[in-house]
């Protein structure tokens, strides 16, 4: 074997020594995980657009049916501009400050829309009407669509952070500027507090 054949191999089994490690360093993982975040992150904005794309046909139908509740939808549709208006991007991601003025206008959202469907139930000819029953039962499914989406986008925050913290891929998440993301929280006042029920049984 010449020199330049022993060279060359050499170089050869540098260059594949040095790909693994970089690949044991998270130098590709950490963008993979990092993107798999983001898509579940488009879920949760599909599914919380999803949810304000019901909220006129609602309220429609609880305008023409119980017209003494003009301050509750009133609020329910300004809840519902302020939660379209604040967009959160891929980049917004591990921003806590966004991330939770995004929670709050979502969370705005849900507390009126709780309020609204509680005086739809004061209503018998609002529940007996079948566009209500209809708008309902989506609005029910968007929102468990809602909490299967957000698990499923701090699962993959969750999975992501641990592997840009932790060694050897910390290394290659260094090398790329990977920063943590934050996971979703709601926001909904007091839901550290069980609910009484005194007098409602």
């Amino acid at each position: 074997m010449t020199l330049s054949n022993a060279a060359r191999k050499g170089r050869t089994l540098l260059v594949g020594l040095m790909a693994l490690s970089l690949a044991a360093c998270g130098f590709n993982s950490v963008p993979t995980k990092q993107e798999a975040a983001k898509a579940k992150w488009a879920d949760v904005e599909a599914n919380f657009q999803r949810r304000a794309n019901l909220v006129p046909n609602l309220a429609a139908v609880a305008r023409g049916a119980a017209e003494q509740e003009k301050e509750i939808l009133t609020g329910v549709t300004e809840a519902r501009a302020k939660a379209t208006s604040i967009q959160i991007s891929g980049d917004d991601l591990g921003d806590p400050a966004k991330m939770e003025q995004f929670s709050q206008a979502q969370s705005q959202l849900s507390a009126g829309l709780g309020r609204l469907m509680a005086s739809f139930e004061a209503y018998p000819d609002i529940k007996s009407n079948e566009n209500y029953r209809m708008l309902q039962s989506q609005l029910e499914g968007t929102e468990n669509r809602i909490a299967v989406s957000i698990r499923d986008y701090n699962a993959a925050v969750q999975d992501y952070n641990t592997e840009v913290r932790t060694f050897p891929s910390m290394i290659g998440a260094q090398l790329r500027g990977a920063d943590p993301l934050v996971p979703y929280k709601a926001t909904t006042p007091n839901a550290d507090v069980a609910p009484s029920l005194e007098g409602k049984l």
